[in-house]
């Protein structure tokens, strides 16, 4: 049976705006943009956050209830999933409803956390030194087969 990976925590608290002033100035200028850029980082269609903006109106439209954005739950959930942080569906759901927009702050930080540039290890080339296989010579002038006489 495997082992499963220890789980962590988020790399910033979900209202740690000003840990990251580039992210908290990019969202609070244009939100739909840093949700755009999250999107598509994480591997999504970067037009996914755009249900989250249009599926309420939709909502009151269709007379349907909608209360959890559905496009920050799910990134959030499977970002949660991937990288083995921990939490739970209820807490996803409390910051996805309450916070949105600080829940798409926390997901790009953790994504340009995650996605830093690995370190780069040189390693030292060792000569290997190697013996040609043995050479063969054939004789040109193989002797002729022996011929088997029969006696009856």
């Amino acid at each position: 049976m495997a082992s499963q990976p220890a789980l962590t925590e988020w790399n910033s608290d979900l209202l740690d705006c000003f840990e990251n002033a580039s992210t908290c100035c990019y969202g609070f200028w244009c939100c739909p943009c840093l949700a755009c850029t999250v999107a598509g980082r994480y591997g999504e269609n970067r037009c996914l956050p755009l249900c989250d903006i249009i599926s309420p109106a939709l909502c009151v439209i269709c007379e349907i209830p909608l209360i959890v954005p559905p496009a920050v739950l799910s990134l959030r959930a499977s970002m949660r999933g991937r990288y083995n942080i921990k939490g739970s569906l209820c807490k996803d759901i409390i910051a996805s409803c309450f916070c949105m927009w600080c829940s798409w702050c926390q997901m790009h930080r953790e994504l340009k956390y995650r996605h830093q540039p690995p370190t780069v290890i040189n390693v030292v080339n060792q000569t290997v030194i190697t013996q040609p296989p043995p050479v063969v010579v054939m004789n040109p002038n193989p002797a002729p087969p022996p011929y088997y006489v029969s006696q009856k």
